[in-house]
């Protein structure tokens, strides 16, 4: 992991103490990534509670409850389904937020619709949930990175503009 991605997972540790909040991931295509860069910080068993690697989709639909007629209709590699997933982490693994990944990290499995180096990211709780999507091909080691510290620096952000916005409302 780089010196970027500890600094960013110590800020989410930090933010995720103050507000005692719980995470957790649903990850395919990075494979269990995201999580090993949240645990990377001491502590991280105070608020991270684990995380699902849902490479294929029937593990998407019986541990997430992504719908099978979505995933059907648009593939797992959709905001749609990110969203879903993030959503179906916090049921499943009963956390107030979760980080997703699905797409195609390389070589193969990319389509002329969806080609190699897409990857959907999202992370949220059962109420917001936002996305970014992932789209240059720099070969499968580098996508997965690129897509691990996107994930991290999103969810990162996500906090700290919740903080922002409580502050607003008080």
């Amino acid at each position: 992991m780089d010196f970027e991605s500890k600094i960013i997972s110590r800020e989410i540790s930090e933010l995720l103490w103050e507000k005692e909040k719980t995470l957790s991931t649903a990850e395919s295509c990075t494979g269990g990534r995201i999580a090993e860069a949240i645990i990377a910080v001491p502590g991280a068993s105070k608020y991270f509670k684990g995380g699902i690697i849902c490479y294929v989709n029937e593990v998407k639909e019986n541990l997430l409850g992504v719908s099978h007629d979505l995933l059907e209709e648009k593939t797992a590699v959709c905001e749609d389904v990110a969203i879903e997933m993030v959503k179906g982490a916090c049921k499943t693994l009963n956390t107030d937020y979760a980080i997703a990944a699905t797409g195609f990290a390389g070589p193969g499995g990319g389509t002329k619709d969806i080609p190699v180096g897409t990857i959907w990211l999202a992370c949220g709780n059962t109420q917001r949930v936002v996305t970014l999507k992932v789209e240059e091909d720099h070969g499968r080691d580098i996508n997965l990175a690129i897509a691990t510290n996107k994930a991290i620096q999103l969810f990162r952000d996500y906090l700290k503009q919740e903080d922002v916005e409580e502050v607003t409302e008080a």
